[in-house]
């Protein structure tokens, strides 16, 4: 985790090039804020700036802190002109303490008339982690539970064959059968059961298929094409027929940071997350769009709501009202053909169908 908040802040800070002059400051913001517990960098931007992405271009590094890329706990946010324009500088305890000489713990210096001797000591300081650049809790429980796989992917996977002593369902801590081809070496594998298609609505073309992540399971035999695995883990009852994929370790890429796409992405949420109908801020959502049109991990889109269709009383015509800009998003697992998105902003309700466009 440690590597992943590093690289992903060190990246974000380092992508500004140049102030941009027309970067908004909200209205009533804090002269100065401290960092706490819980803070994610995305949060603290979104207090100051009415485009929290934009944070590398009013951020200026503190050149007396030895890592200005990590914002830690009890940190100060203080917002400061320069030449008219508005910059963020990080303000932390301890800047402006000598690093040599007598005060800084060693030899002596004269004061009321006497020596006085100071002694170095050890200074404890408690361990922290810099804060997040979004909320990763949300982001990787969602990975450790959902994979996405191409039709056919499951069909041709290993199976549940039967339970132990012929049980229908098996749980955490029972042995269960597969059947199929296991690969040489790999000892834990994920269970899955095939979930609905992903299906792009104006083309028809099945985008991927979602493997709902069913349990682990190790494997402790093979004889021949049967293999006996132990369940390490179960969400949900082993089933006769589940398939067996390679487990794999899926938590956030450590090397992107927030930016808007190259390419002129437009596309629209197809799924959201939890079997619910609306969307709202730290929702997860499926889009339609992926790497082969250009989107990739730490992109923002825009969200837009779609128009509603309204009668002109005076021509008769049925009309669809321009979309409005509802929110926004940042792809944190791009796929082939499609790609799921953190919502990090809703100014309202947003549902399936609506549309997704450059920032």
């Amino acid at each position: 985790m440690k590597k992943i908040v590093a690289t992903l802040l060190g990246l974000w800070m380092l992508s500004a090039l140049a102030l941009a002059e027309d970067v908004a400051i909200r209205d009533g913001v804090p002269e100065r804020y401290t960092v706490r517990d819980g803070d994610t960098l995305w949060g603290i931007s979104a207090m100051f700036l009415r485009d929290p992405w934009r944070w590398p271009e009013v951020w200026e590094a503190n050149p007396q802190i030895d890592n200005p890329h990590l914002i830690y706990p009890g940190d100060v946010i203080a917002l400061v002109y320069v030449d008219g324009q508005p910059r963020l500088t990080i303000e932390r305890n301890g800047q402006g303490v000598a690093t040599s000489g007598p005060a800084a713990g060693g030899g002596s210096y004269p004061a009321s008339g006497r020596t006085v001797k100071l002694v170095p000591r050890i200074k404890e300081i408690p361990h922290q982690e810099a804060i997040a650049a979004i909320p990763l809790d949300i982001v990787n429980t969602f990975l450790a539970r959902t994979r996405v796989v191409q039709p056919g992917e499951l069909e041709a996977a290993p199976y549940v064959l039967a339970g132990h002593e012929r049980r229908l369902l098996s749980g955490g801590g029972d042995d269960f059968y597969v059947r199929g081809a296991l690969q040489t070496g790999v000892d834990f594998y994920g269970v899955y059961r095939q979930g609905a298609p992903y299906v792009d609505d104006a083309t028809g073309e099945v985008l991927g298929i979602k493997a709902e992540d069913i349990g682990s399971g190790q494997v402790k035999a093979t004889d021949g094409d049967v293999a006996t695995l132990q369940a390490t883990r179960s969400e949900r009852e082993i089933r006769v027929g589940d398939r067996l994929l390679v487990h794999e370790e899926r938590r956030l890429d450590p090397t992107f940071f927030p930016v808007a796409p190259d390419a002129d992405i437009r596309g629209k949420l197809i799924d959201v997350e939890g079997g619910v109908s609306q969307v709202g801020t730290l929702s997860v959502v499926a889009i339609n769009r992926g790497l082969r049109e250009g989107l990739d991990t730490g992109n923002l889109l825009a969200i837009y709501k779609k128009g509603e269709a309204v009668k002109d009383r005076m021509t008769g015509e049925t009309l669809t009202l321009p979309s409005k800009r509802a929110g926004l998003l940042m792809v944190f697992r791009a796929f082939e053909k499609m790609s799921f998105g953190l919502v990090l902003t809703a100014d309202r309700p947003l549902a399936v169908g609506d549309e997704v466009r450059l920032p």
